[in-house]
């Protein structure tokens, strides 16, 4: 039986708003938490929102532009989820790149169902290389950019 991901304790109360240090005490100021946000705000346009995704799931911070989501983060305590949905044809750009990914992210990419609005990736961030796979499986949703400084000439 796969576990799964529900049973970890994500911040569910609506009535309490977390703030980032709220969010990084629960996930215990995890390196991967810093990295990958970090790698969003440079790599990608997408403004992060605070969203209660409802009891099941509690908060999560979505990157999110022009109705298209790129990422949902769900803060839990001592680690992190992360929700990639990749549509078929990010889905079939991403299976090229199946060797590049860990073994266990290979195995969820295969086990999971194609759905009508994706197929939905919940990774539970445990280690740096499940980092290098989210970033890999974004570039099948969109290419990185280094955004320009912020003085331009």
């Amino acid at each position: 039986r796969r576990s799964n991901d529900m049973d970890y304790a994500r911040m569910l109360d609506e009535d309490h708003t977390p703030s980032e240090s709220d969010i990084l005490a629960a996930i215990g100021e995890r390196e991967q938490w810093l990295e990958l946000r970090g790698y969003l705000e440079q790599h990608y346009d997408f403004l992060p929102e605070l969203v209660y995704y409802g009891k099941t799931y509690g908060w999560t911070i979505r990157y999110r532009k022009s109705g298209k989501t790129l990422i949902s983060l769900f803060p839990e305590q001592g680690a992190f989820t992360a929700l990639v949905v990749l549509g078929r044809k990010e889905a079939e750009k991403a299976a090229k790149r199946l060797s590049e990914l860990s073994q266990a992210t290979r195995r969820l990419i295969g086990s999971e169902k194609q759905l009508h609005d994706g197929k939905w990736l919940w990774i539970r961030i445990l280690e740096p290389s499940q980092v290098h796979d989210i970033k890999l499986l974004l570039t099948a949703k969109r290419k990185p950019v280094a955004k320009a400084s912020a003085v331009e000439s």
